[in-house]
């Protein structure tokens, strides 16, 4: 019985060692899932060689969404006390992850890494993307009435039993507004929240997976999400 880390991946062979070396440096008891969407780069297989790394193969790019679920279910049955998201481009801080950890421990059902509370931020990134990003989770916040500030944030542990309280499976968003669909679940399903800073700082290799296609299905569907009574409809 252990926390697990999920690293979804496409195309992060120019990482994905450097993040793993990491996440072992700072939290050495976790375990670590490396959900691969056939990447053509090799990170699949590089993720084979590393060892004490568990990997699951999918056979297609098929979303960020998708990869989660998968990873979460495969944890969930190997018996993970505590599960986190987490970027395998470099750039979330692995030195963060006992304190969301901790967080968990202390009664949280969700620690979710904010860069939008006091103490967290953003670096090199260029003032157009911070002001997409902020103006992003203004508008989730506004829509959903929510008081978390970085819906859109990507860097999170769960207590175990908070993931079947939030159907993850049948989370419907595929791209990075699976992110707001969660945290909004979990507060819909009375899951305490916490919010605790982080700096995100961009990867230094690779390519970024943002596309508009992904941008238009967070713009959509925050409202709906909203009219879906979700919570309502579970009972």
């Amino acid at each position: 019985m252990a926390p697990w880390i999920v690293l979804p991946t496409y195309n992060e062979a120019a990482s994905l060692e450097r993040v793993v070396a990491a996440v072992r440096a700072a939290l050495p008891e976790a375990r670590i899932l490396v959900v691969d969407d056939r990447s053509p780069d090799g990170t699949g297989e590089i993720a084979e060689r590393l060892e004490g790394v568990d990997v699951l193969h999918r056979s297609e790019k098929a979303g960020l969404g998708a990869a989660y679920a998968a990873g979460f279910g495969r944890v969930l049955e190997a018996g993970a006390t505590e599960v986190f998201e987490m970027d395998a481009d470099g750039s979330h801080d692995a030195t963060d992850l006992p304190r969301l950890l901790a967080a968990v421990r202390g009664g949280a059902d969700v620690a979710l890494g904010s860069r939008y509370v006091s103490g967290g931020g953003v670096e090199n990134w260029p003032l157009l993307r911070r002001a997409v990003s902020r103006g992003g989770c203004l508008y989730a916040r506004t829509v959903l009435r929510v008081p978390v500030r970085d819906l859109t944030g990507g860097f999170k542990c769960f207590r175990a039993g908070a993931l079947p309280a939030i159907d993850y499976t049948t989370i419907r968003s595929h791209g990075y507004a699976f992110q707001v669909e969660l945290t909004y679940r979990a507060l819909l399903a009375g899951l305490r929240v916490a919010e605790l800073p982080i700096v995100f700082r961009e990867r230094t290799e690779g390519e970024s997976k943002m596309t508009p296609r992904i941008a238009v299905e967070a713009a959509w569907l925050v409202p709906a999400l909203r009219a879906s009574n979700w919570s309502q409809a579970r009972r």
